[in-house]
């Protein structure tokens, strides 16, 4: 019997006295007794016997409370469409169609629709960024199969607010794989032992070969080009209400004021003739491919549009040639419909006779509601790509849209050169180019002896006489890597930059200061409520509150390994001591609200009866997630799994909170389980089918296994390849309500499916290594030891990525919490090239940077942290319906701002931040993640030609952004500025 059956028995009494008080509160009663007590009974004599008892969860009402629900419905449905060729023949092309329009109108998280681009060069282009004009080492080698490969390694801390990191690149035929790992004071890593990171790396037959020539930058380069372009070009077609092949389109000599309005929102209308930026294969010397052209930049991007109306158009000719022999080339097409929006599905790819472009945006324009409307159709092969289409897809701000437009278009292209097509073509490409860079710089390097080291060796410091031969060796390879980077930037094929970043753009993961100096390194800890944090460090345990001073609840004899707020049930769990001597403890919330300060902070003798005596030398838990409808717990004891339950249900305590008043007591021990190994994870699976059995995730060694909570049943999952293995988490995630897991292993993430018929799978790799991943639809997040690596859950596609000093999650069960070096103790320098002389640490391998200093160690004890909130409700869209896209506050203009911040310091203070930034209403001190980074694009000692060229290129990606050349130097109004061009700005 369900809460409505219980509802319409109450309400549909045809007695006239019925007190209808009594009929809610006996509703209420009824609907607990359900999920409480195990009886059953006739509620009237025409009714069949019902279950009271139900420990089950609904699927429906559990699955609003669990973290990580997400579903590929967003982003479209595969339909097969039909064209008719000219033979009469019928071709037959899926597509994946995003109309925006789904069935189900309350979706659980509302559509996650911010406008983020995809792997932004800026954070994927790494030899660009990180190598390039830098001392660093490259390598040749062969691997298992004989193929040739390319692996280049640096030391460096640019860009990463003082934290040294290794990045290395493994440059396959495949693609480049890359990863960085932390660098430890006075513990260095060898080059071997950094290329063990990667897959099937660690046992090769023969050691790379270090190649010392200094060109070979420039084919490196080349190599990392062949990941796509950082211009685009999309063809614009107009299209009539009514027109059904493409001839009739193409042939439309001009466009309706609609679509000029249109045009004038994609970009400005420029000259071709002389042209000198990027011109998308149009020409610009004679006019041949029209006079004018739209253009814009967008977040450093250039892109280019390929217009029907304003490409040469021919009476004579009716399939226009000219016009399709750009348009049709294109891979992403936006085909203008100039009707309403019933118009909008007149339209099908089939109209379009072209095997080459992948995706069409089709936009219509309603004159009367003054309102764009979007859907998109992509070949089936195309991978799934962001962001996924509001509900309804109409737009009414008009600079929202294009936003949003121009995001999907340059996500879309470079999902669409993951494809078969593209992908085979750009493998052949690597496969041909590091063959033939390998052998000639092979043969080239044999009679080169300087400074030969053994792979497994670190640098050894070089003799007096051959030390001068060394660092004329290095000063000329950091000259030529500076001039390749400054040629790239002039030529306008550099990555893009953040540059284009105002100050007053909000993401979704920006995160909120929740306290600003917390004095002690955090074990673990978990949020209580809204405002609340109970941590578990060293030193004991602390409850932090949003606006006052930490309190200490436990003393440093408490040494608390893992820690649970239960505000369902109103209990702290925490397990303490480690060995024998471990056990889990069991304290009520009520304990410490409001604590007086006679009680004191508790110690060990205070604990003495809080424990759990069954779960004796126990080193895991884990606990079912908020929702439930019992808490359950799974402790691990050596090889044995003990499976325990809270003995009153989530809504009995809603109920009767007064009588929910256990703690040890509260948990009933419901069965042991074996296992094989000590578990290394655990995590709990729930059933979302109403009956199905509850699984437990338990991994250790080499694998992941799922058992049965009921019987015991054990199924092998996934196994791990390699020698060496980390498990990081096994998270429970639900798609339309079909359980999957995302087990994480060292770099990897690997999606598992638990139904048998699925074929799903699929993995991505992480730059570095997580220490906690957390899910938020439609991003996964990674913490490590000193970044946050945010993708997205649908492709593995980065997104972003944020390098905090000594970083730590601490909890994700509502808000994310994580804490970091508070800011001002962050070693920030500017970045300054010695080339007279570059002396370098000899312990190091492989060589450290020349930008980086020795005194850069590792955060001091003594320093406090930051502890940060990361919204949940910005990242999932769930807010409300009209905060589905995070707002981007346009700068008033052109008054400038009262007081505006001290910018002195790479960094804003809470107090500044305040001011400027604040559009929450909650009082908490707003802070941002971390100091803005500096970014190192090109070195500050330049010509003053090259300095000019160098600041046309930060105003040029700034100019998206409504930031001019005056205002790029008012720190007001741009926060990211070049550290070349800091000093004179």
């Amino acid at each position: 019997m369900n809460l409505h059956q219980v509802r319409r028995r109450h309400l549909t009494r045809s007695d006239n006295n019925y007190d209808f008080t009594e009929g809610w509160t006996s509703l209420i009663r009824d609907a607990l007794l359900q999920t409480t007590w195990p009886i059953s009974f006739n509620l009237d004599s025409d009714e069949e016997e019902y279950d009271l008892f139900q420990l089950r969860s609904s699927s429906s009402t559990d699955l609003g409370a669990r973290r990580g629900v997400f579903s590929r419905r967003h982003y479209g449905s595969v339909e097969m469409l039909a064209s008719v060729e000219t033979d009469g023949a019928d071709l037959f092309r899926r597509f994946r169609v995003e109309s925006g329009e789904r069935a189900e109108k309350d979706e659980l998280y509302g559509s996650p629709s911010t406008p983020v681009l995809e792997n932004p060069e800026y954070q994927t282009r790494w030899y660009f960024k990180y190598f390039l004009g830098r001392l660093h080492q490259n390598y040749a080698g062969v691997d298992g199969e004989k193929v040739p490969f390319f692996f280049s390694v640096v030391l460096t801390d640019s860009n990463t607010e003082g934290v040294q990191q290794y990045r290395a690149i493994l440059w396959r035929k495949s693609g480049a794989q890359k990863i960085n790992l932390s660098h430890t004071q006075g513990k260095s890593l060898t080059v071997k032992s950094i290329l063990s990171n990667f897959k099937n790396m660690d046992k090769l037959e023969k050691a790379p070969r270090e190649i010392f020539v200094p060109e070979l930058q420039k084919d490196l380069l080349l190599l990392e080009e062949q990941e796509g372009s950082v211009n685009f070009k999309f063809g614009v077609l107009y299209a009539k209400v009514g027109q059904t092949v493409d001839d009739e389109m193409f042939s439309n000599e001009c466009g309706s004021k609609n679509f000029d309005r249109f045009l004038s929102l994609l970009g400005e209308r420029i000259r071709l003739k002389g042209w000198d930026k990027y011109r998308g294969g149009l020409d610009v010397k004679g006019d041949m491919t029209g006079k004018y052209s739209i253009y814009t930049i967008y977040e450093g991007h250039e892109v280019m549009f390929h217009v029907s109306t304003l490409l040469p158009y021919s009476k004579d000719n009716r399939q226009q040639v000219e016009r399709k022999r750009h348009i049709g080339n294109d891979i992403v097409n936006i085909i203008f419909l100039d009707g309403n929006h019933q118009h909008h599905s007149s339209f099908k790819p089939s109209m379009i006779k072209s095997q080459f472009t992948h995706i069409f945006a089709v936009v219509t324009y309603n004159s009367e509601e003054e309102s764009y409307k979007l859907s998109v159709y992509s070949e089936e092969s195309v991978p799934l790509f962001g962001p996924t289409l509001p509900c309804p897809p109409v737009f009414r701000i008009f600079q929202e849209f294009r936003d949003f437009l121009l995001v999907k278009l340059i996500n879309g292209e470079k999902a669409a050169f993951n494809t078969p097509t593209f992908a085979q073509k750009r493998e052949r490409t690597l496969d041909m180019l590091i063959k033939d860079f390998y052998t000639e710089h092979l043969a080239d390097n044999r009679g080169t002896m300087l400074n030969r080291r053994a792979f497994s060796d670190v640098l050894p410091e070089a003799s007096r006489g051959s030390r001068r031969k060394e660092e004329a060796r290095q000063v000329e390879f950091v000259r030529i890597g500076q001039a390749l980077k400054l040629d790239t930037i002039v030529k306008g094929d550099a990555p893009t930059s953040l540059a284009t970043t105002s100050l007053f753009k909000r993401e979704p993961w920006e995160p909120q200061c929740f306290y600003p100096d917390f004095p002690h390194d955090i074990v673990c800890g978990d949020s209580w409520g809204e405002n609340r944090l109970i941590l578990a460090a060293e030193a004991g345990v602390f409850l932090l509150e949003e606006g006052t001073a930490h309190r200490q609840i436990f003393d440093k004899t408490i040494q608390a390994k893992q820690l649970n707020v239960v505000e369902a049930h109103g209990i702290l769990l925490f397990r303490a001591d480690k060995g024998r001597d471990s056990r889990i403890h069991v304290f009520r919330l009520s304990d410490f609200e409001n604590q007086p300060k006679e009680n004191g902070v508790r110690n060990k003798t205070d604990i003495r009866d809080q424990k759990l005596e069954k779960t004796k030398g126990c080193h895991l838990y884990a606990i079912s997630r908020p929702g439930d409808s019992h808490l359950r717990m799974v402790v691990a004891v050596g090889r044995r799994l003990l499976v325990l339950q809270w003995r009153h249900s989530a809504a009995w305590t809603a109920w009767c909170a007064s009588s929910d008043t256990d703690t040890v007591d509260g948990f009933h021990f419901i069965r042991e389980l074996p296992v094989a190994e000590p578990a290394q994870l655990i995590t709990l699976v729930d059933s979302p089918v109403k009956g199905g059995d509850n699984q437990i995730c338990v991994a250790y060694k080499h694998q992941f296994d799922l058992i049965n909570e009921k019987n015991g049943d054990t199924v092998r999952l996934h196994c791990v390849e390699g020698n060496k293995v980390h498990l990081v988490s096994a998270v429970d995630i639900y798609e339309d309500e079909e359980a999957e897991l995302l087990l994480s292993y060292n770099h990897t993430t690997h999606f598992q499916k638990l139904s048998d018929d699925s074929s799903t799978e699929f993995d991505f790799q992480w730059n570095a290594v997580p220490n906690t991943i957390v899910c938020a639809f439609p991003y996964v997040l990674a913490f490590t030891t000193d970044t946050i690596e945010i993708r997205l859950i649908i492709n593995g596609n980065l997104i972003h990525n944020m390098v905090m000093p000594k970083l730590t999650a601490i909890t994700s069960k509502g808000d994310i919490f994580f804490a970091t070096t508070d800011p001002e103790f962050f070693q920030v320098r500017q970045e300054r090239v010695k080339v007279d002389k570059m002396d370098r640490d000899p312990s190091l391998s492989p060589p450290t940077s020349p930008h980086c200093t020795n005194n850069s160690s590792s955060a001091d004890s003594n320093k406090p942290l930051r502890i940060y909130r990361m919204p949940f409700g910005s990242l999932t869209g769930s807010s409300s319906p009209c905060e589905r896209r995070v707002p981007t506050p346009c700068i008033p203009s052109p008054q400038p701002l009262l007081n505006p911040p001290d910018f002195s310091s790479n960094f804003l203070s809470p107090e500044s931040q305040d001011n400027h930034l604040r559009t929450d209403t909650r009082p908490s001190r707003s802070a941002t993640s971390s100091p803005v980074p500096p970014l190192p694009i090109i070195l500050r000692q330049q010509s003053a030609s090259n300095r000019k060229v160098i600041k046309d290129y930060i105003y040029s990606t700034s100019s998206d952004s409504g930031v001019n050349k005056s205002e790029c130097s008012t720190p007001s109004h741009s926060i990211h500025v070049f550290t070349a061009a800091k000093d004179e700005t």
